[in-house]
């Protein structure tokens, strides 16, 4: 009897019995079937999620790309235009240092070293530098291959380590990148690439014979954003399909378990060069859009502050999840500037704190309690403050806005702020969340409504005075946040990992 025909006979005498899909490497499906059950929404709401979720990806893809490109036509101001440019370059870079991390599973510290490789290498072919000044249609194309060929120098040394080893090794490239280009006007006794002072007049990009000016009546050129739009759609879709396909699930198997998958006959090796290569591939071709865009690079635009922009986009997104780090390339990126302005990161400052407080005691006496308390405590302390010596209150705080004007009367704001202050509010606002956690019942929210004032003392006087290194900080703070409440990302999925 053949085997087939006695596989056939069983499923028509035990229905189902051939449909059993099987398990998923890396997955736990009794883990995914309850985790799945509980995030099932009922009523509208699950009506909604599930017709959503049926929407095909091409689709959501397309929408976003269309809604980008009505962008500039509700607004005309070229500061909203530039900001949707650069926010298209975060969204191609994190797409690309996904292929590293979130598929390949490496931990790429150098991976801001290759968007530099792609801008000078742009630069230098297209300026006065060397005088050759070729078309963007070859100078591009160019760009993205010295990048893929340096990501797969680097990936030759990596192919045998991973984790901390590989996150050193990377590192060490970054530097010497970082040590090459600033002093690249002393390289043989030829100045290469300008070092420190970087390269100038640069071509701008020049399509089908059109050059492309960077701006139009003082406007940003809106061709600019349209063409890093055009790139980052067929980015996601070229990653899309290598994803799915059995390079995509290669490399998800070596991020699960690199031993495993090379001992199933995976030619790991081959596969960390791949995506060394391709996420190098992606970087380059995104600086020769900022490096044509700004006809000039300079090393400094390649630094570590980057980096780290650019991993908190791929985590809050899900590492992984292509749509999930466009999403935390947008966030961020929005973010960024909001932060910029301190009267809009004061608004965003006190909204963050405010849903928090509610997220986290709902709607009861206890939200109450702590609300009243830390009003009363602040009013109370500013009237005390200014009574001692006016100067402690006679501070006007940074930014406008009528927020600003309440906070003045209810924050403590010095008109010199005393050099001391500074890190002893700072010390102290770690030493009360640290007490906080210790703490449970009614001692938690006694040591609240001090913790709260404390953080706005801080807030208004120390971090708003220092907008830069403040906006870091609060990436670092939401990243924290991120990984305590959803460890996987917006979009990412949950693994089991079998320790």
């Amino acid at each position: 009897m053949d085997d087939r025909t006695g596989d056939s006979a069983f499923e028509q005498a035990v229905p189902g019995a051939g449909t059993t899909a099987a398990p998923r490497i890396g997955k736990d499906e009794w883990v995914a079937s309850v985790g799945g059950r509980r995030a099932g929404r009922g009523g509208p709401l699950g009506a909604i999620e599930q017709r959503l979720r049926r929407v095909p990806w091409w689709a959501w893809l397309a929408l976003f790309v269309a809604l980008a490109a009505l962008l500039p036509v509700g607004f005309e101001s070229g500061y909203v235009r530039r900001i949707a440019f650069d926010t298209v370059i975060y969204m191609l870079l994190a797409l690309g240092l996904n292929v590293v991390v979130g598929w390949g599973g490496l931990l790429d510290l150098g991976y801001v070293a290759f968007f530099g490789v792609g801008a000078y290498s742009y630069a230098v072919v297209s300026s006065d530098k060397f005088d050759l000044h070729l078309p963007a249609l070859l100078s591009i194309p160019l760009a993205c291959v010295v990048g893929g060929l340096v990501g797969l120098l680097v990936g030759l040394p990596s192919r045998r380590l991973v984790g901390d080893y590989l996150a050193i090794v990377t590192l060490f490239f970054f530097q010497i990148f970082l040590t090459v280009s600033n002093n690249s006007d002393n390289i043989g006794g030829r100045d290469l690439a300008g070092g420190p002072n970087g390269l100038i007049n640069i071509d701008p990009l020049g399509l089908f014979g059109r050059e492309l000016r960077v701006s139009t009546d003082g406007i940003f050129n809106v061709a600019y954003l349209y063409v890093a739009l055009v790139f980052f759609a067929l980015v996601y879709l070229a990653l899309r399909f290598a994803n799915e396909s059995r390079t995509g699930r290669a490399w998800r198997s070596l991020r699960e378990d690199p031993l495993a998958a090379e001992m199933m006959g995976m030619p790991v090796s081959r596969l960390k060069l791949m995506a060394f290569a391709f996420g190098a591939a992606v970087a380059a071709l995104t600086g020769t859009f900022v490096t044509a865009l700004n006809a000039s690079v300079f090393p400094q635009t390649f630094e570590f502050p980057l980096l780290i922009t650019l991993y908190t986009m791929v985590i809050l997104g899900g590492a992984g999840s292509q749509a999930g780090v466009v999403i935390g390339a947008v966030a961020i990126s929005v973010l960024l500037e909001v932060l910029r302005e301190p009267g809009d990161a004061r608004y965003l400052f006190y909204a963050v704190v405010l849903l928090g407080i509610v997220a986290a005691m709902r709607l009861s006496t206890r939200l109450a309690v702590v609300l009243g308390g830390t009003l009363a405590l602040g009013f109370v302390a500013h009237a005390v403050a200014g009574r001692v010596d006016e100067d402690w209150t006679a501070g006007a705080g940074t930014g406008g806005g009528g927020l600003a004007a309440w906070a003045a009367d209810w924050v403590i704001v010095p008109e010199r702020l005393a050099g001391w202050i500074a890190p002893v509010s700072y010390i102290a606002l770690i030493a009360a969340v640290l007490a906080l956690t210790l703490a449970s019942g009614w001692t938690r929210l006694a040591l609240l409504v001090p913790t709260l004032y404390l953080a706005a003392f801080v807030w208004e006087n120390v971090m708003l005075v220092k907008p830069e290194p403040t906006r870091f900080v609060i990436l670092g703070a939401m990243l924290v946040a991120v990984m305590v409440a959803r460890p996987e990302g917006i979009l990412g999925e949950k693994r089991v990992e079998i320790i």
